[in-house]
This record gives C-alpha cells, structure tokens and sequence, in this order.
C-alpha cells in the first residue's frame, strides 16, 4: 500500500501540470511613474523522455501564455542528457515549442550547465530562429525593467563585472537573470536575482529534506523566494528533472513576480 502511494505521489509530482507561485517585489531603481510589471519565470526544462517530451512543452507553452505575463524569463536547462533519458532530442524539437511563448515586453534567456554541456552553439543557433533573446553576461530592456543575464555559474562562465557594466549603459529596475542562484552573495548589496538550478531538490524526502540542491550554499537559496542579507532569490523549481526522470516531495512551477516602483502597494 505504501509503494502504491509513494509511486501515485512520485507520478503527480514528476508529470502534474506546473503549479503557479505568485510574489511581489519593490524595485528602488524602477522609474516611479511605471505601472506595474508581471514577469512568468519558469527554469530546468530539461527536454527529454520519458518525462518531458516536446509535446509536454507545448502544453505548458500554452499554460504559460494563459498567464499573460508582460515578460518571461527561462532560466537555463533547455535540455537534459542524462543517462536515464529514454530519448534525447535534436536542438530543433527541443527548441520549437519555446518558439510559442508570448509575452509583449519579450521573453529572455540564458544558458544552463546542461545546455553547455549537451551542445550550446547547436542550441543557439536554434534560439535565433525564434523571437527569445539569449543573454550571456548581457544586458537587455523589458519595458521598465533592466535585465542582466549571467552566462552560466555552475560550469564557470559567469561574468559578473561584464554583465553589471552592460546594465549601466541602460535604465530601469534591475534584476538578474541566472541559471544558478549562487552569484547572489557576490553581486552588489540587496540585488534581486532570478534562477533555477536547484530543482528545490527534486526528491524531498519527509524528516530528511532535499537530497541535493547542487548549489555551494546548500539550502541558503534552495527553493522559492529568499529574503536574505545579500540580497532576495527567487529560485524556481524547474519544469523537468535531471539525473532521474523522478519528482518527489517538489513540484514543476511558474513563477508570476510582480515588480513595482516604490511607493505602490
């Protein structure tokens, strides 16, 4: 009975439409006569069987645009190459769905370790078939906000001083873009970074916790929204899995963050 159970949970966790988490966040540097701003962020899509197919990417395509978000971010991990895989897909059908998503002040991406690791140039040139705009120790405008996007930490591409110098040359409320959530302690006082990474662990185990969150802090930036002395991390739990195509006790998410100017409620 207890298997039976455990499998039923594992099943909903790992397959289950993503759920959507929802907070709001007060930017000092967003121009103060701005209307508010809703950012979909969504991390670790991990394209590949049996878990998440491309045709399971279309269906969350659409559950995303339903959301009508004024910007999406995707926080690296497009695909996975994990030895479990069932199948591996080319960069083509990995990419196709993505070309879907809608958002009007556009949709924004930078890289994880797995796309450096499966193939990024085959990716890439994927991604510039379709409206999404890589970063990679860049910087772009989304309407009021200002979007520095870090090439990936975990493999050692990320440039913090180039991606702070190309967001000086624009204007906005700053965020950054990060496939990990580990530059946060290293970026200047009380930034806001996005990312994924961590899979919230993935398999949460009761009385024992995440398994492994992959990050150098352990759980101080693990999953959802932190509020901590270096700054505030919002780390999505990713849509697919990495190493076993297995959820437990973690759910897929989109994250809807509502950036504001001060002064609003």
């Amino acid at each position: 009975m207890l298997a039976a159970i455990t499998g039923i949970k594992a099943w909903q966790n790992t397959l289950g439409d993503p759920v959507v988490r929802a907070t709001t966040v007060t930017l000092p540097d967003m121009p103060a006569d701005s209307a508010p701003v809703t950012v979909a962020l969504i991390s670790d899509i991990h394209v590949a069987g049996p878990d998440m197919p491309p045709e399971r990417v279309e269906r969350i395509v659409a559950q995303i645009n339903a959301l009508r978000p004024d910007a999406l971010l995707i926080a690296g991990d497009l695909v996975s190459e994990k030895r479990s895989a069932s199948h591996v897909y080319r960069p083509d059908q990995i990419i196709a769905p993505l070309a879907g998503l809608k958002a009007p002040l556009g949709v924004f991406l930078v890289p994880g370790n797995h796309d450096h690791w499966y193939g990024w140039p085959a990716l890439k040139r994927e991604l510039a078939k379709t409206p999404i705009t890589v970063l990679e120790n860049a910087a772009a405008q989304a309407g009021p906000l200002l979007i520095g996007g870090l090439d990936d930490d975990y493999t050692g591409r990320d440039d913090i001083p180039e991606t702070l110098a190309a967001m000086d040359r624009l204007e906005g409320g700053r965020i950054i873009l990060s496939h990990s959530p580990d530059p946060l302690p290293d970026l200047p006082q009380d930034s806001i970074i996005l990312a994924g990474h961590t899979h919230c662990g993935q398999i949460r185990l009761p009385l024992v916790g995440a398994i492994a969150t992959q990050s150098r802090y352990g759980d101080r930036f693990a999953c959802g929204r932190t509020d901590d002395p270096a700054g505030t991390a919002i780390v999505a739990a990713g849509l697919g899995t990495s190493l076993l195509p297995i959820r437990f006790g973690t759910q897929p998410e989109i994250w809807l963050i509502k950036f504001q100017p001060p002064g609003r409620s």
